[in-house]
């Protein structure tokens, strides 16, 4: 109800941003070295040097996107069915499907316990008490999820230099108004007033602020709230590479070469406490991004990320707003803003995280090939020993090795027709690596989690249409499946398959 309440609230503000950017639209200006949030910003990555505009003096750029969505999935899952109920211990399945049960503290069997008839997810023991069942998932079913909305703000400062401002105005994770993050790019320094540096700004680029870190090419194509012009399927990568951090990147461009490097603070969010506890981010980029002829293009891209210390590091889990498979594998008690990044993984590397990430491209008329390697390793507070009992006789908790995790990710599109206005395409996404289960960092219980191995792998096919150079359509149907998750944990024998359409407006 608050999800709905927040919507109803923020859809005035929503009507009258939308009239107000059409009502403008025909004198849009195109600022300097930027991304269109329209059909033109497909397969842009990072800005380029050239630009095909002028400064005209101080402007500002006001832009949207709103994306509806509609879903058919179903899932299941083989876990074993852990009831609950206040007041009532804990029961346990002997085996996934048994319908025999014990309790979960003393392995003493319990006879009696069965479903109810009437009530999703419920139990009954011999007394007609109700038990809960925490692995029961959802009661999916058809339907619309929350519309997503984003507010894009771009201002041309100066020559070269501009400003962008982003935020949420309705998404699944944050659904009421959220700012992303904002930073200034320059592209030249004529404010400098020195000629020498205005030539070594011709290949030198500069972004300064909360913003998003430009580690891999894989956030260039993937979905950003209310902004899903970019990705050619409905959903990103299983194990989502994407943070805002505040800081600042340098880039050099010259003749197809791109290098970067990038410091940050390590976090999503500004921090002025326990430094100790806190490490920058280092980051970096090397690439080659070449046209070939009229028809063809060649990019990769091999890029690192690497934090050795924070209070809570998110490159895997920076997203503020959420997935676009809605309450797939997810307990029956779930909410919109709880469990918003359905079909996802968060390997919890919160503390220190060293990833690689390579990224091939090719592009031949309407043929594009787009591709992900990544390797990571890290770990959370937990399980680096930073979190201790507050009563010193219980014990020391000692560092553990770090856990790793690799993804492999390959899409392959023809896009075709005047403008290549339509497209079809399939993706392959795999994940595996060591999860850590079951943590808790209590004053008087800190468990460092049981650790297993597992694995996720998604297809998907889709097809897509742009309507107009601002309006499109796409629909996927998507098949992923969870591997050697523990039979007691709620992903055990997980899989969910069905069709999701979307809609969705950019200018």
């Amino acid at each position: 109800m608050k999800t709905i309440s927040n919507f109803k609230k923020s859809l005035p503000t929503l009507l009258v941003l939308f009239m107000v950017s059409l009502a403008s639209y025909a004198q849009q200006f195109s600022p300097q070295y930027f991304r269109h949030y329209d059909q033109r910003g497909v397969n842009v990555f990072e800005t380029r040097k050239a630009d095909s505009s002028t400064f005209d003096g101080v402007k500002l750029r006001i832009g949207a996107n709103f994306t509806q969505g509609f879903q058919t999935l179903r899932h299941s899952n083989s876990a074993r069915a852990i009831l609950t109920s206040t007041g009532l211990p804990t029961l346990m399945e002997t085996d996934p499907g048994s319908g025999s049960f014990v309790n979960q503290a003393t392995g003493v069997a319990v006879p009696g316990i069965v479903q109810h008839p009437t009530i999703y997810g419920n139990y009954t023991n011999a007394t007609n008490q109700l038990y809960i069942n925490n692995n029961e998932l959802f009661d999916l079913s058809n339907g619309f999820p929350l519309a997503q909305a984003n507010l894009n703000l771009d201002v041309q400062l100066a020559d070269g230099v501009r400003l962008n401002l982003v935020s949420y105005m309705s998404a699944h994770h944050h659904n009421e108004f959220w700012v992303k993050g904002g930073y200034i790019q320059v592209d030249k320094v004529g404010f400098l007033n020195s000629d020498f540096m205005d030539r070594v700004w011709k290949n030198v680029t500069l972004k300064v602020g909360h913003m998003e870190v430009n580690y891999g090419d894989s956030h260039f194509r993937r979905n950003d709230g209310g902004n899903t012009f970019y990705n050619p399927f409905i959903e990103n990568n299983i194990m989502d590479a994407y943070s805002t951090e505040i800081g600042g990147e340098l880039y050099w461009q010259k003749r197809g070469i791109i290098a970067m490097v990038g410091l940050t603070d390590g976090e999503i969010q500004g921090s002025v406490t326990k430094r100790n506890d806190r490490k920058p981010s280092i980051y970096g980029k090397l690439g080659y991004d070449k046209p070939f002829g009229e028809l063809g293009r060649a990019r990769i891209t091999g890029s690192f990320y690497t934090t050795k210390s924070s209070i809570s590091n998110t490159i895997y889990g920076g997203d503020r707003t959420g997935s676009n498979y809605q309450y797939v594998m997810e307990p029956m008690a779930a909410t919109l803003t709880g469990n918003a990044f359905s079909g996802r993984v968060n390997p919890g590397f919160k503390d220190n995280v060293t990833a690689l990430m390579i990224n091939p491209f090719i592009k031949y008329a309407g043929v594009e090939f787009f591709g992900t390697w990544e390797m990571s390793r890290g770990n959370s507070q937990v399980e680096n020993g930073e979190v201790q009992y507050s009563n010193s006789a219980l014990g020391e908790v000692s560092k553990l090795s770090n856990r790793q995790f690799n993804q492999l990710e390959a899409d392959l599109l023809y896009r075709f027709g005047k403008n290549q206005k339509f497209y079809l395409g399939a993706k392959y996404n795999t994940i595996k690596g060591t999860l850590a289960f079951g943590q808790s960092t209590t004053a008087t219980s800190i468990n460092q989690g049981t650790r297993g191995d597992v694995s996720i792998n998604r297809t998907s096919v889709a097809a897509g249409w742009f309507i107009t150079s601002n309006i499109m359509f796409k629909a996927e149907y998507v098949n992923q499946v969870y591997k050697d998750y523990p039979d007691t944990n709620i992903l055990s024998g997980g899989k969910f398959n069905g069709l999701v359409l979307q809609g969705s407006i950019g200018f």
